[in-house]
């Protein structure tokens, strides 16, 4: 064996330790996109079942002023006050 027959296996044991170190880096990067991911479709999921309430809620107060009360009035019956 030459001095460079050893130089290129020297060069090819180190990029096999390199390997299993970007391979646990891909992984954990992925692994936290999916986390990500799933943390907004969660996030949306809350902001849509808000929405519901707040329409409920401005239909209550709609209803209340209607029937002639003021809007604090109605605000606070909607709000579960008497």
């Amino acid at each position: 064996m030459s001095k460079g027959d050893k130089k290129q296996k020297k060069n090819t044991k180190s990029c096999g330790s390199n390997k299993g170190a970007m391979l646990v880096f891909a992984l954990s990067t992925l692994g936290s996109r999916a986390i990500s991911a799933v943390a907004l479709v969660a996030i949306a999921l809350g902001f849509c079942s808000i929405n519901k309430e707040a329409k409920v809620f401005n239909q209550c107060v709609e209803e209340i002023r209607d029937s002639g009360k003021s809007a604090s009035a109605a605000v606070r019956f909607c709000n579960g006050g008497s």
